[in-house]
């Protein structure tokens, strides 16, 4: 379900930004959300993963780096779950 896919990548990156997950365990439940991803357009997708994508990178770096900041990746992806939802509830 959609709306249960958010409630939980925001459950997720919670834990991330209070350090109670790695950031391993957080990329695998963001790459999980097949049924977020078909219930939104092809764009979400597109945009949640090159986020997701440029977070993993960054997790090689010990700390912010002048091309990654985790803080600025992380804002972003909780902006495009707030959008996602948006569409979502739009929708309904």
């Amino acid at each position: 379900m959609p709306v249960a896919a958010i409630a939980t990548l925001r459950t997720a990156l919670a834990a991330l930004r209070n350090d109670a997950a790695t950031d391993r365990a957080f990329v695998q439940t963001a790459r999980a959300q097949q049924a977020l991803f078909k219930a939104l357009p092809p764009q979400f997708e597109e945009v949640w993963l090159g986020l997701v994508d440029r977070l993993e990178s960054s997790a090689l770096f010990s700390e912010e780096s002048c091309s990654f900041s985790q803080t600025d990746l992380l804002d972003n992806l909780a902006l495009v779950l707030d959008k996602a939802e948006a569409k979502l509830t739009a929708s309904n």
